[in-house]
């Protein structure tokens, strides 16, 4: 019986009761919350339903508790229920029913833990986005790692997510990248606000090595611009990629501007009546909507303001049929969720659903106790490749998603490149190899996944018990981890998973010892051995991360 089962179950035994004591079942929820206690002797899960409606309900808590528990005595694979305190109902399970669960996990596979929680929601989720006028730095990976995660949680809730990058060709950044272009060609000093790093030589040398007439062109400084900005964007996706992050869509903020999005965006901002004229500029009334002033959306000089190109960006998402459009952005965007918030509603849309805003905080890479200095490379940053090769794809991945968004981090390079268990992703990944070697040397005695030869009911050990309600968690870690956009929920459950499993390889055997005759408990245990695989490699796989057979 899996925890959804369980709260149904209760659900049906509460309209029962309702209805036979005549009291109003219109203060029931729709489901009913169970928790596994967290000390085992109080049952295998606990419920409140009993405090949370008997006063709406006109009766006392306890006496609610007692019929619900008689109630629920006659329900199939119900051992005992038990109230506690002032109105708690504690449930134990049949072994057998509890033990179901394992061949429920192996029957389904991958596709165990997801739900439809967001079924038909269609979701823009931008993330990275950073500047093409550089590689991928520490602060762009944390995203790519998050953001990457974030999608997979939302698609295994059933939501259709598309991947955004939004490519940010357009505006001045632009123009001091090719100053500093054309600077390192001509062999002279980077300009004052121009970008450094030994990747800005590369870059100019590539361009004159495939154009060797580009400083006679007309415009040689605009020719460094196309030609940089391409080959900048080449290495972004492709370091992303080998990061095992793609996107959907590439959108070219310059697309905007050529194609009149802007102009049409500032029409349908005047249209819902929150433009208005001031000294020569076009502004937008943000402050109706919780924004500390307005913006201006056209300059006085009749150039587009950056929010201009926000609000055409905002609604073009709209008018592609996103339902939910989220922003993952950067510390020092902080100030601009309110104005994004207040754009939404200046648009007519809802700022507390169709537009959600996730601010990430600064990451610090430390090694041998120091923290690690700016790339040479890079100039004034630390890159993803450079992560990468300290500590691999999948360390880097995990230790970027496992924490909340909301911290700033020291990722210790010397700790995620250990292989001991002081390294979260190895202790997590340890579990998904341990597993798989228990069922390569149970097929080497014989002993494989049979249905006639499952006897859930044998599974009566208080580690199996554990492990049993650890593995029946998941599906609603998944679904509470997309619905608040927190993937480090994932991570710390797996990390929880693997101690239970540990403990439950420790003391119950799959294999007997030497001559001992191989039994259906045997048996039985290599299914929650599976079981336990299964869901290990699909939240490593939630994470972006690998689920390896061998260490």
């Amino acid at each position: 019986m899996t925890p959804d089962a369980l709260s149904a179950a209760i659900l049906t035994a509460a309209r029962a009761v309702f209805a036979d004591r005549g009291l109003d079942s219109a203060v029931l929820p729709d489901s009913v919350a169970v928790e596994r206690p967290r000390n085992p002797e109080h049952g295998d899960y606990a419920t409140n339903i009993a405090l949370q409606v008997a006063k709406r309900a006109g009766a006392k808590p306890r006496d609610l508790a007692g019929w619900l528990a008689e109630a629920l005595q006659s329900t199939d694979g119900i051992k005992t229920t038990d109230v506690a305190g002032p109105g708690f109902l504690n449930i134990t399970l049949d072994a057998a029913a509890q033990g179901e669960l394992a061949r429920t996990i192996v029957t389904r596979a991958e596709t165990y833990g997801r739900t439809d929680t967001l079924q038909k929601k269609r979701i823009n989720l931008e993330f990275v986005s950073a500047n093409p006028t550089g590689p991928v730095h520490i602060g762009g990976v944390r995203w790519a790692a998050v953001g990457d995660s974030l999608a997979r949680l939302l698609e295994a809730s059933g939501a259709e997510v598309t991947r955004e990058y939004y490519f940010n060709d357009h505006g001045a950044q632009i123009d001091r990248f090719a100053k500093s272009l054309l600077a390192a060609a001509k062999n002279e000093p980077t300009p004052e606000d121009g970008y450094g790093g030994d990747y800005i030589a590369e870059i100019a040398a590539q361009i004159q090595q495939a154009h060797p007439d580009v400083m006679q062109s007309d415009d040689p400084q605009e020719a460094f611009r196309q030609k940089g900005v391409d080959l900048m964007f080449d290495e972004v996706k492709r370091s992303l990629h080998d990061f095992g992050v793609d996107f959907d869509v590439y959108f070219h903020e310059n697309s905007l501007f050529e194609s009149g999005a802007v102009e049409r965006a500032v029409a349908t901002l005047r249209e819902h009546g929150h433009i208005y004229e001031k000294d020569g500029a076009v502004w937008l009334r943000t402050t109706d909507f919780g924004d500390d002033k307005d913006r201006p959306i056209i300059k006085s000089n009749g150039e587009a303001a950056y929010i201009a190109g926000d609000a055409a960006y905002y609604l073009d998402k709209r008018a592609r049929g996103f339902e939910i459009c989220i922003y993952m952005l950067g510390a020092d965007h902080t100030g601009y969720v309110q104005r994004l918030r207040a754009l939404a509603a200046c648009a007519g849309d809802d700022p507390d659903y169709n537009i959600q805003v996730l601010i990430g905080q600064l990451v610090n890479l430390v090694k041998d106790g120091q923290p690690v200095r700016m790339s040479k490379r890079a100039g004034t940053v630390v890159t993803m490749a450079e992560l990468v090769d300290a500590i691999g794809v999948d360390a880097s991945r995990y230790a970027l998603a496992r924490s909340s968004v909301n911290q700033t981090i020291d990722i210790d390079l010397d700790l995620w490149a250990r292989r001991t268990n002081d390294n979260p992703v190895f202790y997590v990944q340890y579990v998904a190899a341990r597993t798989a070697a228990v069922i390569r040397n149970a097929k080497d005695v014989g002993i494989v996944l049979d249905e006639s030869t499952f006897k859930p009911e044998l599974l009566t050990h208080e580690r199996e018990s554990a492990l049993l309600g650890a593995l029946g968690e998941f599906p609603r870690v998944v679904a509470g981890a997309a619905e608040l956009r927190e993937p480090h929920r994932v991570a710390h459950y797996l990390e929880s998973l693997a101690a239970t499993y540990h403990r439950w390889y420790d003391e119950c055997r799959v294999i007997p010892k030497g001559d001992e005759e191989i039994t259906d408990l045997n048996r039985t245990r290599l299914w929650l051995n599976v079981a336990t695989r299964t869901v290990v490699a699909n939240g490593l796989g939630l994470l972006g991360v690998s689920a390896p057979e061998r260490m």
